[in-house]
């Protein structure tokens, strides 16, 4: 079959000189169409117009990039595949031993008396003591002007010579296919370049200091798409005909006053815009952040009272059985005279119908969303801890209603820009102020120096009537990683530790009813030392526990370690975190610095952010998290703020051209 070669949806393949074999190299790194390589940018650049003496260069200095002649070239076969090519590079100041490894076929291409561009790191020969340079890049000097070349990601079987070669011509041949959506009022407003100018500069810059501001357009248009996508959402389900709800007063105040403290000045904020949402035509759909212990659970009971009092049922949605468990056995004493119903996956199928058709409030699990599950009438949906479900997860539950209001809600602060960009479509709300009387717990780093007076402190702490978690990465033993295990842990404390009290141990892997019965041990009283997984790390409430120590605290991330924090100091003694860790890389001593700094969630979240990037911030990859071309969420968070205005300002001045836009490159989305 012909292929029509002059769009820019056209497979790279059909592009002259590719083929399939190095179609699939390319597409390996998402490369399928001829837009896609013209949109495939540089991760750096080699400008040569900023060469290194040789008598200049510094062992242990960055990448640096020098200029000189082949004196000498020695090829040795080391075992196996392993080779090495070393060359003695001469310019007018010095000499110096490049290395090339596992690249044997050099050693028929270069030859005494070439002239080479070579770039690499520079470090110490531990054999003769002398600087030698790692090769990184290599090219032939030719006695031209010095030019500015793009460095590539690349996969194996691809050259940058080649890559070049290969993006020089498509551009040549289709940029001018490229159309520039942006309108010359949003350009000149916000200081943006031509965008084909933009793309042909991040390729092949004339000028290196022309680069941040090509840079700066292909940023602001990856933002201004998918902030356009979100508000264009966010603006259809405002249109959308959803439950007015009363307001019960009365019922509200009632509630309040029964309560055994005030509600904070945040609660009382939030409790309004609640209100507000839940009142309107439009279904409510709206975030709710909230450090541990700001009061979540309550809001989300006020919230359903409202739901219920109208003659709706309400669900809330948890990510685990044990938290499941957890809500309902505090909502049933809260809400006592509604019927409240506990639904997860050991809840019997047969009782599942029934139990949802009499229940006023549900709770439960990924239960909740299974297809045999019906309700009578939904009028509330809460989804607690919402990162830990997907987008389809999501979305099935509110598809359980006709349209319910939504209240999304997790205790994993999430920073303004990955907010703004991940959920961007919802309204937010923060619970940004603590309970009175809350002590913060106080945290410290136990390096493997200091275990045994670790294990004093906890015996002291249960000696005096409290308790103790012992939180692990790993279930049982990794050949693969030096981790210590929680089983195995579980039987050593108990055996050689701590043999005079109870140690219990709880992960994910076991069965409900033997978590629930673990659980009860430990909230009883009955086990003194609970060791477990991450398991417990959302919504466990054991006032009594005082300490959570947490092995290997240098292999989670800062939002996780604040969450196992937060499971203590729920009651009125003085608390403690203790990560147990050998904080050996940089990244590992700055998220313990951190923890050991703040106790506030917002705060290390942004730390979080900056230290793992918004891939890994949840521990996992986020669930549609958006992959950009070229912008960056943590990088470039003021241009994000900038094009959301933007995308604003278009969809105000024309809806109609607004929707449009986003649907083309919607279209595009999803066909690559």
């Amino acid at each position: 079959m012909k292929m029509s070669n002059d769009k820019l949806d056209t497979p790279v393949q059909y592009l002259k000189g590719v083929g399939p074999k190095v179609a699939k190299l390319l597409s390996n790194m998402g490369v399928r169409t001829v837009e896609d390589l013209l949109y495939f940018f540089p991760r750096e650049y080699e400008d040569r117009n900023r060469i290194v003496l040789i008598n200049r260069i510094i062992a242990g200095s960055e990448v640096v990039l020098v200029r000189g002649e082949i004196e000498k070239i020695e090829n040795k076969n080391a075992r196996g595949r392993f080779s090495v090519l070393k060359v003695v590079l001469a310019d007018h100041t010095g000499r110096i031993n490049a290395v090339f490894f596992n690249q044997p076929y050099l050693a028929k291409m270069l030859r005494a008396g070439m002239k080479l561009y070579l770039s690499g790191k520079p470090e110490i020969n531990l054999y003769d003591g002398g600087i030698q340079l790692q090769v990184r890049e290599w090219d032939m000097d030719h006695g031209g002007k010095p030019e500015i070349l793009p460095i590539y990601p690349l996969t194996e079987g691809l050259h940058q010579k080649y890559l070049r070669n290969l993006i020089r011509k498509a551009l040549e041949e289709r940029l001018a296919l490229v159309e520039d959506r942006l309108s010359n009022q949003i350009k000149k407003r916000y200081n943006l370049t031509d965008l084909k100018p933009s793309i042909m500069t991040l390729h092949f810059p004339v000028d290196i200091n022309a680069v941040e501001a090509a840079r700066y357009r292909l940023v602001f248009d990856d933002f201004f798409i998918f902030q356009l996508g979100l508000l264009i959402k966010k603006n259809e389900i405002a249109e959308e005909k959803g439950i007015a709800f009363n307001i019960p007063e009365k019922a509200l105040l009632e509630f309040i006053g029964a309560l055994p403290y005030k509600l904070t000045g945040a609660q009382q904020r939030v409790l309004a815009e609640i209100k507000d949402d839940m009142s309107a035509v439009r279904p409510m759909n709206r975030l709710l952040m909230g450090d541990v212990g700001s009061g979540k659970t309550i809001i989300a009971a006020l919230a359903s009272l409202i739901a219920v009092q109208n003659g709706y049922q309400a669900a809330i949605m948890v990510p685990t059985e044990i938290l499941a468990n957890q809500h309902f056995e505090k909502l049933s004493g809260i809400l006592s005279g509604f019927n409240v119903q506990l639904l997860t996956g050991s809840t019997q199928k047969k009782g599942k119908k029934q139990t949802i058709d009499k229940a006023d409030i549900i709770i439960g699990t990924h239960a909740l969303i299974e297809e045999n599950v019906k309700f009578k009438k939904l009028g509330l949906a809460v989804i607690d801890e919402q990162h830990r479900f997907g987008v389809r997860q999501r979305a099935k539950l509110a598809q359980k209603g006709s349209p319910p209001d939504i209240l999304f809600m997790t205790a994993t602060p999430i920073p303004r820009s990955l907010a703004l960009a991940l959920y961007g479509d919802l309204d937010r709300s923060d619970l940004d102020e603590m309970p009175p009387g809350r002590k913060p717990v106080k945290t410290h780093y136990v390096p493997p120096s200091k275990r045994r007076e670790a294990y004093e402190f906890m015996r002291k702490h249960v000696n005096e009537g409290r308790q103790v978690f012992i939180v692990y990465p790993l279930v049982e033993e990794s050949e693969e990683m030096d981790l210590k295990a929680a089983t195995v842990e579980a039987e050593k404390l108990q055996r050689e530790v701590f043999p005079e009290f109870k140690v219990g141990l709880i992960h994910g892997r076991m069965k409900s009813d033997e978590k629930d019965k673990v659980m009860s041990g430990f909230k009883d009283g009955k086990i003194q030392l609970l060791v477990s997984t991450t398991v417990i790390e959302v919504g466990i409430d054991i006032p009594n526990a005082t300490i959570m120590a947490v092995e290997h605290a240098e292999r989670f991330g800062l939002s996780q370690l604040h969450q196992l924090r937060g499971r203590v100091g729920r009651g009125t003694d003085e608390s403690f975190c203790l990560l147990m860790a050998d904080a050996k890389t940089g990244e590992a001593r700055a998220r313990i610095k951190a923890m050991l700094d703040f106790n506030d969630g917002f705060k290390l979240a942004e730390v979080d952010l900056k230290l793992r990037g918004p891939g890994e911030f949840f521990g996992t990859r986020q669930s549609g998290l958006p992959e950009f071309r070229m912008a960056d969420i943590v990088r470039d968070e003021k241009v994000l703020k900038l094009a959301r205005g933007a995308a604003e300002e278009f969809i105000k001045e024309d809806y109609a051209a607004a929707r449009d836009l986003w649907l083309g490159q919607r279209k595009k989305i999803e066909s690559s």
